[in-house]
């Protein structure tokens, strides 16, 4: 009777947090039923001696059992059964372990000789001219002339991640920059978006797993609703809006002077540079002026909430995307100056509608008392109250209030808590969400708590609770390399 009564339960409550909901990615790519039965024939021929079923029992143990989940979806128009399929996956392992072996060796032979290199030569940084349409028309195999990681190698005491790192800079064991499933995925995006009329459904689809790095600016654009699905359109939509927005600079930004606008520029210009301290990119006078700017004509469009601390942040994942557009190398310590004034007002221009858009979803979460925060972290703790009643309860034996540590996480999305690089990420999943920021954004909290329950139950301390997090998380410190995403 009462697990009848537990199933009537969910069934009344499906729009509640917890209950099951269809999501991109559990179930996109659909599987082709031919080749899941030849799938099926060749593991019975194979698979002769029965396995005891396990169940996963923890993260790491699901991350391996699903990872080729998008193997179908990405091959699909590929016959795994040829003989030339099998033929091609040989030789590229041939010449996966030779570049493997050939690089390590160069590294063993040639340490001193690298390091003193990459720390003497001055950084000669490319800009390029970029655009949509020659963006969509580069081919894929350009990635795979990068030179890798001679960032990191010349500071051996503090190894530095890239903001947006580069394909062939995903790991240093000289793995290929690209593997053929990469390129695959990348074509994929390539023929969605040249389209005439782009399937923003098919690119939410793909985008949900992450989107790669070359194409990752129109494809934000697109799902932000910046940009139309009609290619012919965006070149006139672009020059439109990036117009609007500095014919708001012109009416709006001297304004910050007067008395009733004081107290906002006052704020937004201490809170700048505190944005990402630690990045040197954001330190740059030009950069702050931009952020300045944006923040500003923001807060005056939207009087509603104006501006609040905790926005700052969420500029600057658009920011670094969209220099990425014009920048080969990564953009850390790129100098902004080297920029155009045209590629410097695109850039500009494309991140405060594109901030905009996002905080057009979750505004109530910055108007007085910010009460979306308020129901957002009221329904984290009826979710974790579900899915981990132990973690739960262990909260509320020792008087730690959802409050205390949620705030932050769903005021500035996570970025506090995730390196700039993995929030870009996140953001693709979180952009290719009908309602991304605003509701998945909660399962992802949640799902923090799950993953670090173990910590979480281990500690007695109230104080020492809250800081695992802040101890934990910051800068990827507990983010392996094997399950770091591809940014």
């Amino acid at each position: 009777m009462a697990a009848e009564n537990s199933k009537q339960f969910w069934k009344r409550s499906a729009k509640l947090p917890g209950s099951i909901q269809p999501v991109y990615g559990a179930q996109h790519p659909p599987l082709d039923p031919r080749l899941t039965k030849n799938f099926i024939k060749e593991r019975s021929k194979v698979n002769t001696v029965p396995l005891k079923s396990k169940k996963a029992s923890s993260f790491h143990e699901f991350a391996r059992n699903t990872s080729d989940a998008w193997d179908i979806g990405d091959d699909e128009e590929e016959d795994f059964s040829s003989p030339s399929f099998q033929t091609l996956n040989s030789k590229v392992a041939l010449a996966t372990a030779a570049q493997v072996l050939e690089n390590h060796s160069k590294l063993r032979v040639k340490p001193e000789r690298s390091q003193s290199t990459t720390s003497d030569a001055p950084v000669n940084y490319k800009v390029i001219k970029s655009s949509s349409d020659a963006q969509l028309s580069r081919n894929s195999s350009d990635t795979c002339l990068r030179n890798p990681l001679h960032k990191q190698q010349s500071l051996p005491l503090r190894p530095i991640i890239p903001l947006v790192a580069r394909i062939s800079d995903q790991n240093a064991s000289g793995a290929p920059p690209m593997t053929v499933r990469e390129k695959t995925r990348l074509e994929k995006f390539r023929q969605l978006l040249s389209s005439h009329n782009t399937d923003l459904d098919e690119l939410r689809k793909c985008s949900w797993p992450g989107v790669p790095r070359e194409v990752r600016p129109v494809t934000w654009r697109l799902l932000s609703g910046y940009l139309p699905a009609n290619t012919e359109r965006r070149k006139l939509t672009l020059q439109r809006k990036r117009e609007e927005y500095f014919g708001f600079i012109e009416q709006y930004y001297d304004s910050r002077n007067e008395e009733h606008h004081q107290d906002t520029y006052r704020q937004i210009h201490i809170d700048i540079p505190r944005t990402n301290p630690l990045i040197p990119l954001f330190q740059q006078p030009l950069v702050q002026e931009i952020f300045e700017r944006i923040l500003f004509i923001w807060a005056i469009r939207h009087p509603a909430s104006g501006y609040v601390q905790g926005i700052n942040d969420l500029v600057t994942p658009f920011f670094v995307v969209f220099l990425s557009e014009y920048v080969e190398e990564d953009v850390e310590n790129f100098d902004v100056t080297n920029l155009s004034q045209d590629m410097l007002r695109s850039i500009e221009a494309d991140s405060f509608w594109c901030m905009s858009k996002l905080l057009d979803g979750i505004q109530d979460n910055y108007t007085f008392a910010q009460p979306g925060i308020q129901k957002k972290v009221k329904a984290l703790e009826e979710l974790v109250s579900r899915i981990d009643e132990q973690v739960h309860n262990h909260f509320r034996r020792y008087e730690v209030e959802y409050l205390q540590f949620a705030f932050r996480w769903m005021n500035n999305l996570l970025m506090r808590e995730l390196p700039l690089r993995c929030t870009i990420r996140l953001w693709d999943t979180y952009q290719s969400e009908p309602e991304g920021f605003s509701h998945f954004h909660l399962y992802v909290c949640a799902a923090f708590l799950i993953k670090w329950r173990k910590e979480i139950l281990d500690e007695e301390d109230f104080q020492v609770s809250i800081d695992v997090w802040r101890r934990e998380t910051p800068f990827g410190a507990q983010f392996p390399t094997e399950y770091s995403p591809r940014c």
